[in-house]
């Protein structure tokens, strides 16, 4: 299966990048945030708040994946 991982705000400032393409065996939004997080330099997507959307629509963790489809993480917004 091959997924489209896009980063904003603070993350992708932290990861350097905007996006890349991963190959894997991914059921779940959660299982590719589990496996960048164990990359080297990826903890920052271990945080336990931050916000997800599958094509473009927010999801939760759990919201199954399908080849080709495009994940976005980003941290959670807050403001006065």
């Amino acid at each position: 299966m091959s997924i489209t991982v896009k980063f904003f705000a603070r993350y992708r400032e932290s990861l350097g990048l905007d996006s890349e393409r991963i190959d894997g065996n991914f059921h779940t939004v959660e299982d590719v945030r589990a496996f960048l997080a164990a990359r080297e330099g990826f903890d920052v997507l271990s945080e336990q708040n931050l916000m997800c959307a599958r094509n473009e629509e927010l999801c939760q963790l759990d919201e199954p994946l399908a080849d080709g489809d495009e994940v976005a993480f980003f941290p959670t917004v807050t403001g006065g």
